[in-house]
């Protein structure tokens, strides 16, 4: 099954699409978030998670409305600002953070975004116009910065990098692939105290216009909606306040039991459809938020090399273009299949298919 999507299908109250990992449902019966909230985790899986970009599109070209519709996301004001790379999937690791002296700090108010300069990074507010670096990812030897010299807030620098190119420079990587930028450039780092109802760390955030902490006066306006009528842009409303939502239904399983590969390709081919293959970016994105829940240092794919015919394969038929290796973490051995970290950067590894761990069935 490709990611291209299927036909609008209209369902009374509820309109449903479909991909390859989870479907959408749009419910177009008004109600508070709470009791939104409480109807998606009764009937399908939880109020929608949008994971990137493909999310936002499929969402925007797929409903037939021109409302608001409450999303799972939500501002849980008692818990601290967290630090998040802009491109989703990217995870933020404050050991490797390179913040100058004293940074971060808030020390011109509420701080929670990042400039470069000079290699260091400074907190600062996301109003203040600057430069900032977009970042091209095709594959994963092809890949591109732009410093670009127009000054812009931050929330206007993220959206022209994402219109234009993948996204503002997100993650180590991606920084100590970019030659020195100069002073004072944006990059894709920014904290709030945002939330996801189905408590994925997913980063993605679109908001129509600045981030949400930086309205003053409106603390009781704590759940996002999606602006059906304006491409989707995210605005944040009182929760009591009552409006269309959308569900969604997780079709990525993971199964907190510690098997061998075979018993766990048996399982979930017995149980559900077959050990999931990853195939596009999108697809680890999604599927690393459940591998965060296991209760194994590992989860096993539906990956394997095959002594017979000397190469890697996924059971599922696919072919293997996508991939995340760990440096060092493949080799060409019998008896080998490939399981993804739970922890870190969520890389995948070899491992002997007789070790156990939970696995990812769909």
């Amino acid at each position: 099954m490709q990611w291209s999507l299927f036909l609008l299908i209209l369902m009374g109250q509820c309109s449903f699409f479909t991909c390859r990992l989870y479907n959408y449902h749009f419910i177009k019966e008004k109600k508070k978030w709470d009791e939104a909230q409480k109807h998606c985790r009764e009937k399908y899986t939880d109020l929608a998670t949008v994971c990137n970009m493909t999310d936002m599109k499929r969402l925007i070209n797929y409903i037939e409305s021109q409302d608001e519709a409450w999303i799972g996301l939500y501002n849980q004001t008692n818990v601290d600002r967290k630090w998040y790379w802009s491109l989703p999937g990217v995870e933020f690791d404050g050991d490797t953070a390179k913040w100058d002296n004293g940074e971060p700090n808030d020390n011109d108010g509420r701080e929670d975004c990042a400039l470069m300069i000079s290699g260091k990074w400074q907190d600062f507010p996301c109003t203040a116009p600057n430069k900032f670096i977009c970042y091209n990812e095709t594959n994963q030897s092809n890949k591109t910065c732009y410093v670009i010299d127009y000054l812009m807030n931050w929330s206007q620098a993220q959206n022209y990098c994402r219109v234009n190119h993948t996204d503002l420079i997100s993650g180590i990587d991606q920084l100590d692939h970019c030659a020195e930028s100069g002073p004072y450039t944006w990059i894709g780092l920014f904290r709030d105290t945002w939330r996801w109802s189905d408590r994925s760390s997913l980063s993605f955030r679109y908001w129509e216009s600045s981030l949400p902490n930086l309205v003053v006066g409106q603390s009781e306006k704590n759940c996002a909606t999606t602006v059906l009528n304006r491409a989707g842009k995210w605005r944040f409303d009182d929760c009591n306040e009552e409006k269309q939502f959308i569900c969604y239904d997780d079709k990525v399983i993971l199964v907190k039991e510690s098997k061998t590969w075979v018993e766990a390709l048996n399982y979930c081919r017995e149980n559900h459809h077959d050990l999931f293959s990853i195939t596009k970016l999108d697809e680890q994105r999604w599927v690393q938020e459940e591998a965060k829940k296991a209760d194994s240092s590992y989860v096993w794919l539906g990956l394997r090399y095959s002594c017979t015919l000397d190469f890697w394969f996924w059971v599922t038929d696919n072919r293997v273009n996508y991939t995340n290796w760990a440096p060092n973490g493949k080799s060409d051995e019998c008896d080998m299949s490939a399981a993804m970290e739970k922890a870190g950067q969520n890389q995948w590894f070899k491992q002997p298919d007789n070790e156990t761990f939970n696995f990812i069935c769909f």
